[in-house]
């Protein structure tokens, strides 16, 4: 966690960032103040970084359902063949299921939060982030109990019956997922830029956290059942530490400080800037303004470009992970080893995937590089494209029509793990903590909204796309 000083950043109205020699301070005006700070307010330091950490937890609860419901492969995979034996089944619509599952989940998992990042933006203005974020935390822990009952269930007898509610329950979590994450992010849109870093940090964590749990379980227990007991209790746990600390947050001076009410919501046309002497006008809370929609056109003109890079950069990562990347089997699966029948997946793609993303993620607390308005951002974002064809040709199993593998060699798909989620995790980071940054304050909420709906696209189309890749290999 970068846990800087704060008065070692510069302090614009609507952002606080520290100036990294080559990345912000080579574009002054890339961050523009735009905010009303109120005069004669004293700011508040972020004692002993309360603020930081809480937002880092509610980062990994911001994701932890998905990676929990996506990282346990095991698991699907006994109870939707057969849950009182490992014996796999035979039958055509048996062997769909098992072998496309990742990618009936992904679709399950992208399409309701495209949906949800609609209704939440038109929300902004109607129901305060409390509620929303406390109701979707809520049901999201329902869901997880709910699916915590089953897996002691005996579903042998009703396999598709148990599939149809774990797609439910995938579509629910989701949506309620989104709902939460996206309304933190937009909170974090009114503080410094180091908060917003905290959130995506911490999504990568719950990420790593999910992995590493598996992994443990998968050692620790010889029946699937029991570890994966474990592994919904570990997530239901959190989920309700994640409650306890948002209701923690607003008791923080710090938090207080940054969540005051602010100048109702102008729209700005051109380059316009936000006039600086409006904090005469008496401040008001967002949802008692005139509007009860946050104004579309100026949020989709300023984050036109980041909002494509946030875009591909998802469609890239979720077309190859987790649809591709978890059918890559080892090249000495038939040895019989732990390391290269059990483990190989776990470690290979979720476990490095997840660490190689929270690793790309932390550097952006110490190196902001390129700018906002660099052309070099969308031209990294466009290169990852080579990613694809390298994941294709490892050895990825089932292979029905590209039956070449050029990769003969396990370090391949390493490497390429590694690659995907550094990447992932530093370009996705700057691309999201820049864009509430570069319109007025209080846009700052409803541009969160948005810059998650650009990456909830991105998620969707690349779901769509893998669900056709891997038919296609």
């Amino acid at each position: 966690m970068a846990l800087g000083s704060e008065d070692a950043v510069l302090h614009s109205s609507n952002s606080t960032y520290t100036p990294v020699s080559g990345s912000l301070g080579a574009d002054p005006e890339a961050l523009p103040g735009l905010d009303c700070p109120g005069p004669g307010l004293p700011r508040p330091q972020d004692r002993f970084n309360g603020a930081y950490v809480i937002f880092f937890c509610l980062g990994i609860g911001s994701l932890l359902p998905w990676n929990f419901f996506v990282t346990a492969k095991e698991y699907w995979a006994f109870k939707l063949r057969n849950c009182s034996s490992p014996a796999t089944g035979n039958s055509p619509e048996d062997t769909d299921i098992m072998n496309y599952f990742e990618s009936y989940l992904a679709v399950a998992s992208t399409v309701p939060a495209l949906l949800c990042l609609v209704v939440n933006f038109l929300l902004v203005n109607r129901i305060p982030v409390r509620v929303r974020v406390l109701a979707s935390l809520t049901v999201t822990l329902a869901i997880f109990v709910v699916m915590t009952v089953l897996v002691k269930v005996d579903t042998s007898s009703w396999r598709h019956g148990f599939f149809a509610i774990t797609i439910v329950c995938m579509v629910i979590v989701s949506g309620s997922s989104t709902i939460f994450s996206s309304s933190v992010y937009g909170l974090t849109g009114t503080f410094p830029m180091r908060n917003a870093q905290a959130l995506m940090s911490g999504g990568a964590m719950g990420g790593t956290i999910s992995a590493v749990a598996s992994l443990v379980d998968l050692a620790a227990s010889r029946d699937v059942t029991d570890s994966t007991l474990a592994f919904f209790l570990t997530a239901a746990a959190f989920l309700g530490l994640c409650l306890g600390l948002y209701l923690l947050l607003p008791r923080l001076e710090y938090s207080r400080y940054y969540m005051r009410p602010i100048c109702p919501a102008r729209v700005f046309s051109g380059e316009e800037a936000a006039p600086q002497d409006t904090c005469s006008t008496p401040l008001v809370a967002p949802g008692s303004s005139g509007s009860h929609m946050p104004p579309l056109r100026p949020i989709l003109k300023k984050t036109g470009g980041l909002g494509f890079c946030v875009l591909y950069l998802f469609l890239i990562t979720s077309l190859i992970f987790p649809a591709v990347c978890t059918n890559i089997e080892s090249l000495h699966k038939d040895s019989g080893s732990p390391w290269t029948t059990t483990f190989f997946v776990p470690l290979t793609t979720f476990l490095l995937y997840n660490f190689a993303d929270l690793c790309g993620r932390q550097i952006t607390a110490w190196v902001q590089v390129p700018g906002p308005k660099s052309k070099v951002l969308p031209g990294l974002v466009l290169l990852r494209s080579c990613l694809v064809p390298l994941f294709v040709f490892c050895n990825y199993q089932p292979r029905v029509r590209l039956a070449t593998v050029v990769f003969r060699s396990d370090v391949y798909p390493v490497l390429f793990t590694c690659l995907l989620g550094l990447s992932n995790g530093y370009l996705s980071t700057l691309a999201l903590v820049y864009g509430p940054k570069i319109v007025p304050r209080e846009l700052a909420e409803a541009t969160g909204v948005v810059m998650s709906f650009y990456m909830s696209i991105g998620l969707v189309l690349g779901s769509a796309c893998s669900a056709l890749l891997v038919h296609l290999i």
